[in-house]
């Protein structure tokens, strides 16, 4: 697999530098300044391009060109937000970017409780804590119906979780959860996010699902003229959340698009943290299984309690089996080498990494400090050597 690293523009703190000293070879990276539906313009696109190239790296992946509320409710403007969504795909592929992440989900993007989770070994994860969501659902937002979407002992446990939390520690729970996350130029506040929740009152699963595939019809076609791959990038967390329908959150979703749109330019980001956010899920039979259609893979890990709770584990210390999850990609690499497919070689970047030495007491986005993503890469690329020895007969 391609190693990768996915900078936030000249204002990440993790500099291009950095990535190169992690050893990685793509960036993962994308208009941020531009992603309200405009067009993204080409001088704007060279100009990305170029500073990437000047640090001695190649721009492998965009991620992500954003799908505005226009377009998964289909009202507003959302015409001209698809064809401004076309463009930008033909002017990104034109320059040399032939891989396109984005995502679906509705209002929000990744979702957590807690962004400095305490670990045993003194560093930091991204948790999300399904009693403290509760809380804050049921007794701070107070979403209408919320309680029928609980068994009543999670709301028993809700609100004596409520009771406790001095104002201080609601008020950052709410910052995390609709008021924060990396490269977002816009912020909700607590009356702004009910009145999206309420664009959504109307809208079912099925009528989402309809509008995604729609959406993908209408751009599958222009990325396989200019030669791209798209790749959705599932819910995080892979199951409903604030009422909202979510339609890419298991392997019965992914198929579902498949088969409403079976071009392979129509494909899949493997993100193995957000489909291993539901233990439900299999990412080594769904990366077996969807194998033909990856275009660009997220490898991390999570660690669930009983309670639906988790935390983002060491890449190698979760509850997914990451070893095989990389075996299967890679066997697709060869299997796509043999056909001489130009997208061969898969891109990865190693996600949400801990917060680790002296990234503590720095200004870090959540998720993407140095050292911690720097161990993960290491750690993973230690797994495709593996693999690649076993499957060349260096080791048996």
């Amino acid at each position: 697999m391609e190693q990768t690293w996915r900078w936030f523009g000249p204002d990440d703190p993790v500099t291009l530098e950095n990535a190169r000293q992690a050893g990685a070879t793509g960036i993962v990276t994308a208009l941020h300044h531009m992603n309200q539906g405009t067009v993204w313009t080409t001088d704007e696109i060279l100009k990305r391009r170029k500073q990437v190239a000047d640090a001695g790296l190649v721009w492998s992946v965009v991620e992500s060109i954003g799908v505005g509320e226009e377009i998964k409710t289909r009202t507003g403007n959302f015409r001209e937000k698809i064809d401004n969504y076309k463009q930008s795909i033909r002017n990104v592929a034109r320059a040399g970017v032939k891989v396109i992440c984005y995502n679906f989900m509705v209002i929000t993007d990744w979702s957590r409780t807690n962004l400095m989770y305490r670990l045993p070994t003194g560093g930091y994860a991204l948790r999300y804590d399904s009693i403290d969501f509760a809380a804050y659902d049921l007794c701070v937002l107070k979403r209408k119906g919320a309680e029928k979407d609980y068994p009543p002992e999670r709301v028993r446990q809700a609100e004596e979780r409520y009771k406790a939390m001095s104002q201080e520690q609601i008020a950052e729970l709410e910052r995390v959860l609709i008021d924060w996350l990396p490269a977002r130029d816009f912020a909700y506040n607590r009356s702004s996010f009910k009145q999206m929740l309420e664009l959504y009152q109307e809208i079912k699963t099925e009528d989402l699902r309809a509008n995604l595939i729609e959406f993908l019809r209408e751009i599958t076609p222009v990325a396989e003229e200019e030669g791209a791959r798209l790749c959705i990038h599932p819910d995080d967390p892979s199951f409903p959340i604030f009422g909202l329908p979510r339609v890419m959150s298991n392997a019965e979703d992914v198929r579902a698009m498949f088969a409403g749109v079976p071009e392979t330019a129509c494909g899949l980001t493997l993100c193995t943290g957000s489909f291993g956010s539901n233990p439900k899920n299999d990412l080594v039979a769904m990366a077996k299984e969807f194998a033909q259609r990856i275009h660009f893979v997220h490898l991390r890990n999570t660690h669930h309690d009983a309670d639906g709770s988790f935390y983002e584990a060491e890449h190698l210390n979760g509850d997914t089996d990451l070893i095989g999850v990389a075996a299967a990609v890679m066997a697709e690499e060869t299997r796509r080498a043999k056909e001489g497919r130009a997208d061969a070689q898969i891109p990865m970047r190693p996600d949400h990494g801990h917060l680790l030495g002296d990234d503590i007491d720095k200004k870090m986005n959540p998720g993407y400090s140095f050292v911690g993503r720097l161990k993960g890469l290491a750690e993973l690329r230690g797994v495709m050597e593996t693999v690649d020895a076993f499957r060349s007969g260096r080791i048996s």
